[in-house]
């Protein structure tokens, strides 16, 4: 797993998993900064998860951190200010509101999976990092001419592009706008 995410503390005192998320602050964090180390389980702290790489981060809702991964960070922020045509940069706040209104529709509980928001487009409008429902059912990643099927190994089981029909997409407008003007995903060395 290339990166960690955010969603704030998931687990009780007990250190029960409690909830899917606690706020609309969703990062994408480096495994490792500064030395810091951070328990997975703590209450009342942030509890870490994990991810594949930036494709499947910005899938499940998530945008780079401002902290630890500054750089890319700046690259997602000003892709989606040139995306939205501003003049000046998008806050982070506006970002997190967008993602927050994406992500999920209204509900509580654990098991928010079922909650995701999906959209539908033309495969052939997609940018590469984009992630998309398969014809199986399956998260695939759109790169180049090709879907690649997520494994928490990697990406596996390239297939052709689909074209002529729309696709149900699970990373959020907000993301691809941002791939879409010149956000460089990191993704994992499995696809080639």
């Amino acid at each position: 797993m290339m990166f960690t995410g955010n969603r704030g503390c998931l687990v009780d005192d007990e250190r029960r998993l409690a909830r899917h998320h606690n706020g609309s602050l969703w990062i994408i964090c480096m495994p490792e900064f500064r030395g810091w180390h951070h328990p997975l389980d703590q209450p009342h702290r942030w509890t870490p998860l994990f991810f594949l790489d930036d494709a499947v981060a910005l899938a499940a809702g998530h945008r780079p951190c401002s902290t630890c991964r500054r750089d890319a960070y700046l690259s997602y922020r000003d892709a989606l200010s040139a995306a939205l045509d501003r003049d000046r940069a998008i806050g982070a706040i506006e970002i997190n509101g967008r993602l927050n209104a994406e992500r999920l529709r209204p509900g509580r509980g654990i098991g928010r999976g079922s909650d995701r928001r999906l959209w539908v487009a033309a495969p052939e409008d997609l940018p590469d990092g984009t992630v998309v429902v398969g014809e199986g059912g399956e998260p695939r990643l759109i790169r180049g001419a090709r879907t690649w099927k997520f494994s928490f190994d990697g990406w596996t089981d390239p297939r052709p592009r689909p074209a002529g029909h729309s696709v149900e997409v699970i990373t959020p407008p907000t993301s691809v706008a941002a791939l879409q003007h010149g956000f460089e995903p990191v993704l994992h060395s499995s696809v080639v």
